[in-house]
């Protein structure tokens, strides 16, 4: 038997329950520029990229990174990506904040939902995910998600 709680959720469409979301992406277009060199500094560069998601997660991200470059060739890297389409049969729209390394070729970064960012039926989105990535597609990525 279900309780009023589980009833009210059900007729707003939204639960507690986590569900979990596979995916692949494929960059359509990467444009990184400098924004601060110094000598014997690590480079600071800027980004912009669009992204299009094929799987449980479908629709195009636009994503603003930060980039720190090592001599070494590796990096760190902050960034916002608005990403709009469905997930888990939901249209609209959410905001990823991506924290991430780039190490030995390979991109990983743990991902969260921005609170308050989902649009349409993607309101009240919240969740986690990640991806480990080189440099061959298509790249894949995880997203832990449930509704307020």
């Amino acid at each position: 038997m279900k309780t009023a709680d589980q009833k009210t959720q059900e007729k707003r469409g939204t639960t507690s329950m986590r569900e979990h979301a596979a995916a692949t992406f494929a960059l359509k277009s990467w444009n990184e520029n400098p924004y601060n060199e110094m000598q014997g500094a690590p480079k600071l560069t800027r980004v912009n990229a669009t992204k299009s998601y094929l799987g449980e997660i479908t629709g195009e991200g636009q994503v603003e990174y930060l980039m720190m470059y090592r001599d070494d060739g590796s990096a760190t890297f902050t960034g916002l990506e608005r990403l709009v389409g469905t997930l888990g049969g939901r249209s609209g729209s959410f905001v990823l904040q991506h924290s991430g390394t780039f190490e030995r070729g390979v991109a990983t970064a743990m991902l969260s939902v921005v609170p308050g960012s989902g649009t349409e039926e993607l309101r009240g989105i919240k969740g986690e995910g990640q991806f480990a990535v080189g440099h061959q597609p298509p790249y894949e990525m995880t997203l832990e998600y449930g509704f307020e």
